[in-house]
């Protein structure tokens, strides 16, 4: 395998499927010597989800209730 001119590299499927690296999963590299190990991030109880919500927090501009958006996607 070789390395693109960005520095890319494809990981097979199967190395993907058992190592559990989905699509966004956060990665990374640790150096040993002449090695180089990939590995799933550590995150911590601030993780992925939680960042989200924070971005998104006060963006919502419509005045609904939550129980009035819930009928609204509910067809009600």
């Amino acid at each position: 395998m070789r390395t693109t001119s960005k520095g890319q590299v494809t990981i097979p499927l199967e190395i993907r499927t058992r190592a559990g690296l989905l699509p966004h999963t956060q990665v990374e590299f640790v150096l040993r010597g002449d090695t180089v190990i990939l590995r799933k991030a550590r995150v911590g109880p601030r993780g992925r989800g939680v960042r989200l919500i924070e971005r998104m927090r006060g963006k919502g501009t419509v005045k609904m209730t939550t129980d009035q958006i819930m009928a609204l996607t509910r067809g009600e």
